[in-house]
C-alpha cells in the first residue's frame, strides 16, 4: 500500500512538473518559478500536501544539484576559464561587489547573524546561467557584440562558486578559524589541481572516459559526477563543486556526448530540485519577507544592469548593446537556490528560505520579460535609424 501511494505521489508530481513546463514553454518563460511554485502548492500549508513521497523527492533533489552542476562544468574548458578570468576580470570584479554587497546590506539590515549575511550575498550575486543562456538563445543573442562579455560574466561567477561554496558550507558548519582555513584551502587546491591536470591532460581523461556507446558514456559521466560529489561532500568542501570540477576535466567529444545524454536527466532532477526548495518553505512565510525580497529585487535588477553595461562598454559596445547585455544578467536561478539549501539545512536563518524564494520567482520571471523588451526597443530604435 505503501508503495502504490508513492508511486502515486511521485507520478503526479512529474505528471504536474510536465504541465508546468509546457506552459512555461507556451508563454515562452523559464519554467524554474512555475516548478518553485509547484513545490509551494505541494508542501507544507500548501493546496496538497505530500505523505510518502518527500524522502524520495529530497535524493532526486541532491542528484538534482549535482546534475546541474556537473553539466556546467561540461560547458567550459580549463583554458575557457583561465581566458574568461584574464579578460573579464574587472567587470567581474563590479558584478561581484554591486551584486554580493546588495545581499549582504540586506541581511545586515534584517538584523541577521555573519552566515546569513554571507549566504543572502551569494544568493544575489550569481546570476542564473541556465535562464541566461536560453535568453541569448530564444532572442538571436548570441552573435552580439556584448554577448562574449556577459558569457565571460557568468564564467566568472560559476568558477568563484568553487572557492565561495566551501566557505559557505564551513560557516554553516560553525568549525573554529583553523578547521575553517583548513577546508577553504583544501576546496583551493582541488580546484587548482583540477585546473593543472585538465590543462596538461585534459585530453588523456577525455579520452579514458570517451565511448561510443551512449549509455557507457551516460554511466561513466554520471558515476564519477555521483562519485567526486559524495568524496567532496565527505571532506567537506561541497557536492556542487566536486561535481563542478568533473565537468570542468572532461572536453571534447566526451563532453559534448555527455551534455547530450545528461541533459534529459538533468532536466528531470534539476525540476525536482526546485519543487524540493518549494516543499520546504511554507506559503504562509512568503508574506513576512515579501516587501523583503522585492527591495532586494529592484537592487538586484539594479546591479545586474550595471554590471552589464559596464562589461559591455568595455568591448566597445554601444548604448542598445550595453542595456542588452544587463538586463540579460537579471534572472537569478540555480545556484541562489543551491546556496540557500546549503544553508537551510544548516539551520542558518528561517526566514532565508522564502526570501530567496521569493527573490528567484520575481527575478527568473522578471529577466527574460525585460530582456524582450530591451530586444523589441532596440529593433525599434534601429528601425527608426534606418
Amino acid at each position: 500500500m505503501h508503495h502504490a501511494s508513492l508511486l502515486i505521489e511521485l507520478g503526479s508530481v512529474v505528471v504536474v512538473l510536465g504541465v508546468l513546463g509546457r506552459l512555461a514553454g507556451l508563454v515562452d518563460v523559464s519554467p524554474i518559478p512555475l516548478y518553485l511554485l509547484g513545490g509551494l502548492a505541494f508542501g507544507s500549508g500548501g493546496v496538497i500536501p505530500l505523505a510518502t513521497s518527500s524522502e524520495f523527492i529530497s535524493t532526486g533533489a541532491q542528484i538534482g544539484v549535482v546534475l546541474l552542476l556537473l553539466t556546467l562544468g561540461l560547458e567550459y574548458s580549463a583554458s575557457e576559464l583561465l581566458t574568461s578570468l584574464r579578460r573579464g576580470a574587472p567587470a567581474g570584479l563590479v558584478d561581484m561587489v554591486l551584486n554580493a554587497s546588495a545581499g549582504a546590506v540586506a541581511g545586515w539590515l534584517l538584523g541577521w547573524g555573519l552566515t546569513a549575511v554571507v549566504v543572502l550575498a551569494g544568493v544575489t550575486w550569481v546570476s542564473s546561467s541556465g535562464v541566461v543562456a536560453k535568453v541569448l538563445s530564444d532572442l538571436g543573442w548570441l552573435g552580439n557584440r556584448e554577448t562574449p562579455a556577459v558569457l565571460g560574466l557568468l564564467v566568472m561567477e560559476d568558477l568563484a562558486m568553487a572557492v565561495y561554496l566551501p566557505i559557505v558550507t564551513v560557516l554553516v558548519a560553525g568549525v573554529g578559524f583553523a578547521a575553517g582555513a583548513w577546508h577553504v584551502a583544501l576546496a583551493l587546491g582541488v580546484l587548482a589541481t583540477v585546473l593543472l591536470v585538465t590543462l596538461r591532460w585534459g585530453h588523456v581523461v577525455s579520452r579514458a572516459v570517451f565511448a561510443r556507446q551512449d549509455e557507457v558514456v551516460l554511466l561513466l559521466v554520471l558515476g564519477l559526477g555521483l562519485l567526486v560529489a559524495g568524496v567532496a561532500e565527505r571532506l567537506d568542501v561541497s557536492a556542487a563543486v566536486g561535481a563542478f570540477l568533473v565537468g570542468i576535466a572532461l572536453s571534447g567529444p566526451v563532453a559534448e556526448s555527455a551534455r547530450a545524454v545528461l541533459t534529459p536527466l538533468r532536466d528531470l532532477f534539476a525540476a525536482v530540485f526546485f519543487v524540493f526548495f518549494g516543499l520546504q518553505t511554507d506559503p504562509g512565510a512568503i508574506s513576512a519577507v515579501l516587501l523583503p525580497a522585492i527591495a532586494l529585487a529592484v537592487a538586484g535588477i539594479a546591479g545586474k544592469v550595471s554590471t552589464g553595461w559596464y562589461a559591455a562598454k568595455r568591448v566597445g559596445g554601444n548604448a542598445r548593446s550595453r542595456l542588452r547585455a544587463g538586463v540579460a544578467l537579471i534572472p537569478r536561478g540555480e545556484f541562489s537556490i543551491v546556496i540557500a539549501g546549503l544553508a537551510v539545512e544548516g539551520g542558518v536563518e528561517p526566514k532565508l528560505r522564502p526570501l530567496v524564494a521569493t527573490y528567484v520567482l520575481i527575478l527568473a520571471c522578471l529577466g527574460p520579460i525585460a530582456a524582450r523588451l530591451a530586444d523589441l526597443s532596440s529593433h525599434r530604435q534601429a528601425s527608426r535609424e534606418a
